[in-house]
C-alpha cells in the first residue's frame, strides 16, 4: 500500500513525429520574445532618470534591494508584474507593475513573500490596483505560511486617482486587515522602512514583528506639507516621524540603521532566526531529480492553435522528477488526467485536461471531443481533489478546457449538480493548489478547474493562454443570434441592416479577442503572472517547496496512509 507506483510517461518520439513542431517553436518563441521585452520595460520603472534620483539620495532602488536580499544561488520569482499594463492614468501617467514589486524570494534558505514599493515610480505611490496586488501577495504568504518582508518606500496614494484605490472592500485599508490576519495566524512579518512612509504607507509596517528604519526613513500619518497647511507648523517629515521619533520615543520601530545595505542585513538576520524549511524533512529519502524529458520541449509540444490536440501526458512528463508519474483512476472520465509525481523531490498532484478524442462510456466503441468536462471526468476531479486535500498533497491544475458538456443529455445527467460538487470541493480545500493556464480556459470549465475565483495560491498563464467565457466568434453569434438564421447566416435582406450586423459582429469578435490576451488578464489581476514554457518546472519547484516549508500549518501525510491508495483501489475494482 505504501508503494507509489510511479512509471515513466511521455515520449520524445511524439515530439519528433509532429510535422510542424518547428513552426510551433517559432511562434511560441516570437510570443516569448515579446514577454521578455515587456518584462524589461516593467523592470525599468519610470526610467534611468528616476533611478539616478534614487541613487543621488544615497538609496537603492526596490529591485536593487531585492537583489541584495535574496540568496545568491537563487532568483526572485516575481508575480503581478503586468498589473496595470497598458493603462494610463491622470495626466497620462503610467504605473509599471502598479508601482510595487511582489515576488517569492529565498532568503537564508527560506522562501519569503517580498512586497517592495518601486521608488522609481511616483516615489512608491499606490495606484489603482496597487492595494489589491499587495493583498494578493499577502494572501500567498497566508496560504503558504511563509514569511512576509515589506521593503517600504511609499509616498501614499497617488492622489489624482485616490477614488479608485482608497475605498471599497479591497481598497488600501484592507492591506492593514491582511497585516492583522497574518499576525493572528502566526505568519512572520518583517518590515524595512527606507524612505517615504506616508499615510497608508506608514500604517503598513506597524503590525510587523520587526521594523527597522534607515536614517533617511520616516513614518507619518500626514507629511510635512500637509501639517504646514493644516497647522501652520514648519517641520520636516524626519522631525515628525523619523527614526529618532519612532525608535526612541513612540517605539513604533525596533531598530535604526545608517543605510539600505545595513537594513537588508538586519532583515536577513531576522529571517535566519526563524525555523528552517521543512521541505528537506518531507523530501527525504528522495532528492530532487530533473525530468528525464526537458521542459524546453514544451514550446514545441503545445500547439498555438487551440483547435489542435496534443498529449497532456507529454506535458506532465516534462514537469515531474524523472518524468515518473502515477495516474490515479485511469480509465474513468478519460477527458481528464489525475495523478501523482514528485517535483523537486516532493509529492505533487496534477489534474489536467486531455485533448483530442476520448472514449465515450455511454456509447461503447465511439469517441467524443476531449478538453470538455463530462459527468465522469467531473466526478473524478472532485474525488481526486478531496483526496489530495485529505492527504495534504499540493495540487497543480493544468488547464486547457473548452467548458462543460452542453445539450439535452448533459442536462439530464445533472451536470450542473456534478459541477457544483467540484466547485464546492475546490472552494473548501485547505491544502495548497496552483493553477496553470496552458492554453484555452473557457466558460464554467475555467471555474471548475480551479480558476482564480476559486482561490488557488497562484495562477500562472503561458503566452498561449486565452481566458474568456467563449471564443470571440462564438460570442458574436450568441450576441446577434436573433438576427441570424439556423445556419448562423445574417437573416436581414436590407443591405444597410446586413452591413450593420456584420460590423457589429466583427467588433464584438475583435473586442473579445483583445480581452482574451494574457496581458489584458494580467493587467486586470485576472491572472497572477505570465511565464515562458521553459520556466514552468522551476516555478512549480518553488511553489511546491514553499508549500512544505512551514511545519504544523496543515496536514502532510506520509504515503503509507494516503486516502489516494484507497481511492485508486476502489476505482479499479469498479471497472
Amino acid at each position: 500500500m505504501a508503494h507509489v507506483p510511479l512509471v515513466p510517461v511521455g515520449s520524445t518520439r511524439e515530439l519528433a513525429a509532429v510535422r510542424d513542431v518547428q513552426a510551433r517553436r517559432d511562434e511560441v518563441e516570437r510570443l516569448e520574445r515579446v514577454l521578455r521585452e515587456r518584462r524589461e520595460r516593467v523592470a525599468q520603472g519610470w526610467g534611468a532618470r528616476y533611478v539616478e534620483r534614487v541613487h543621488a539620495r544615497g538609496k537603492l532602488t526596490a529591485r536593487e534591494r531585492i537583489e541584495r536580499l535574496r540568496d545568491a544561488d537563487t532568483l526572485p520569482y516575481e508575480f503581478g508584474r503586468f498589473v496595470n499594463w497598458g493603462e494610463t492614468f491622470q495626466g497620462g501617467a503610467v504605473s509599471p507593475a502598479a508601482g510595487v514589486i511582489t515576488a517569492l524570494v529565498r532568503v537564508e534558505g527560506r522562501w519569503c513573500v517580498v512586497i517592495a514599493n518601486d521608488n522609481t515610480v511616483a516615489s512608491g505611490a499606490w495606484w489603482p490596483r496597487t492595494p489589491e496586488k499587495i493583498q494578493r501577495a499577502q494572501s500567498v504568504a497566508l496560504r503558504l505560511g511563509v514569511p512576509v518582508i515589506y521593503l517600504v518606500d511609499c509616498s501614499g496614494l497617488f492622489l489624482p486617482e485616490q477614488s479608485r484605490s482608497f475605498s471599497g472592500a479591497r481598497g488600501a485599508g484592507h492591506i492593514f486587515k491582511m497585516n492583522a490576519l497574518l499576525s493572528a495566524q502566526g505568519v512572520p512579518q518583517i518590515a524595512g522602512v527606507f524612505g517615504d512612509c506616508i499615510a497608508g504607507g506608514g500604517y503598513m509596517p506597524i503590525i510587523s514583528d520587526h521594523v527597522v528604519m534607515t536614517e533617511q526613513a520616516y513614518m507619518v500619518i500626514a507629511g510635512a506639507a500637509l501639517i504646514k497647511g493644516a497647522k501652520s507648523q514648519k517641520l520636516t517629515s524626519l522631525d515628525i516621524g523619523g527614526p529618532e521619533v519612532h525608535v526612541h520615543a513612540s517605539r513604533c520601530a525596533d531598530a535604526r540603521v545608517p543605510d539600505d545595505e545595513t537594513a537588508l542585513a538586519f532583515i536577513r538576520r531576522k529571517v535566519a532566526a526563524l525555523p528552517s524549511s521543512a521541505a528537506g524533512y518531507y523530501r527525504d529519502p528522495a532528492g530532487p531529480l530533473p525530468p528525464a524529458l526537458p521542459c524546453s520541449d514544451l514550446a514545441g509540444l503545445v500547439p498555438p492553435d487551440h483547435r489542435e490536440a496534443y498529449d497532456v501526458m507529454d506535458v506532465i512528463a516534462r514537469l515531474c522528477d524523472g518524468s515518473l508519474f502515477w495516474e490515479v483512476m485511469a480509465g474513468i472520465g478519460e477527458e481528464v488526467v489525475t495523478g501523482i509525481g514528485r517535483v523537486g523531490g516532493l509529492w505533487t498532484a496534477f489534474a489536467a485536461n486531455r485533448q483530442g478524442l476520448v472514449p465515450d462510456p455511454d456509447r461503447p466503441g465511439t469517441m467524443r471531443p476531449g478538453a470538455i468536462l463530462y459527468r465522469d471526468g467531473i466526478a473524478r476531479l472532485s474525488a481526486f481533489s478531496r483526496a489530495c486535500d485529505d492527504d495534504g498533497i499540493p495540487l497543480v491544475w493544468l488547464q486547457d478546457v473548452s467548458g462543460f458538456d452542453i445539450g439535452t443529455e448533459a442536462e439530464r445527467q445533472g451536470l450542473l449538480g456534478w459541477g457544483s460538487s467540484l466547485i464546492y470541493t475546490n472552494a473548501t480545500r485547505r491544502a495548497p493548489m496552483f493553477t496553470v493556464l496552458l492554453r484555452k480556459c473557457s466558460g464554467a470549465g475555467y471555474y471548475a478547474m480551479a480558476g482564480l475565483p476559486y482561490d488557488p495560491v497562484l495562477q500562472l498563464s503561458t503566452v498561449l493562454s486565452r481566458l474568456s467565457v467563449m471564443e470571440g466568434r462564438t460570442l458574436a453569434i450568441a450576441t446577434y443570434h436573433t438576427r441570424l438564421d439556423d445556419e448562423f447566416r445574417i437573416a436581414a435582406t436590407d443591405p444597410a441592416e446586413r452591413e450593420a450586423v456584420e460590423r457589429g459582429m466583427r467588433e464584438v469578435e475583435q473586442r473579445i479577442e483583445r480581452d482574451m490576451d494574457p496581458y489584458a488578464a494580467a493587467s486586470r489581476l485576472d491572472t497572477d503572472e505570465i511565464v515562458a514554457f521553459e520556466e514552468l518546472r522551476a516555478w512549480l519547484e518553488v511553489l511546491v517547496e514553499a508549500s512544505h516549508q512551514s511545519t504544523g500549518l496543515r496536514r502532510s501525510k506520509n504515503p503509507r496512509i494516503w486516502a489516494m491508495h484507497d481511492l485508486d483501489r476502489l476505482a479499479g475494482r469498479a471497472r
